[in-house]
């Protein structure tokens, strides 16, 4: 299946951005407004995915693609974020960090 992807400059607007990194890697820094389940726990926690249009993010592009692959399938509308968190980063957008030291992507 060829997974629609987007830039972090064409991330839809009134999108959900979710975030499928692990736990440490959300805490080293993530988008404020994301919304973070896990890969690793996605099919557990899919009552967690908000409704609506979604741009799936990981740390570069292959897991976010993996799920956007999967809720497309599930007849979702979502988007792969190419280049991930270290794009977004790189193109300046806002990252927090909720663990001790200065936010990074890691």
């Amino acid at each position: 299946m060829n997974v629609p992807a987007v830039s972090v400059s064409e991330v839809p607007a009134g999108a959900t951005l979710l975030d499928v990194r692990e736990d440490d890697e959300w805490a080293a820094g993530h988008a404020p407004e994301a919304v973070h389940v896990p890969m690793s726990a996605f099919l557990e926690r899919l009552d967690q995915v908000p409704d609506g249009p979604l741009a799936v993010v990981c740390r570069v592009g292959g897991r976010s693609a993996q799920v956007t692959a999967y809720l497309r399938n599930q007849g979702r509308e979502a988007v792969n974020v190419t280049g991930g968190m270290l794009a977004w980063e790189a193109a300046g957008r806002p990252v927090v960090a909720d663990g001790p030291g200065p936010a990074q992507v890691v």
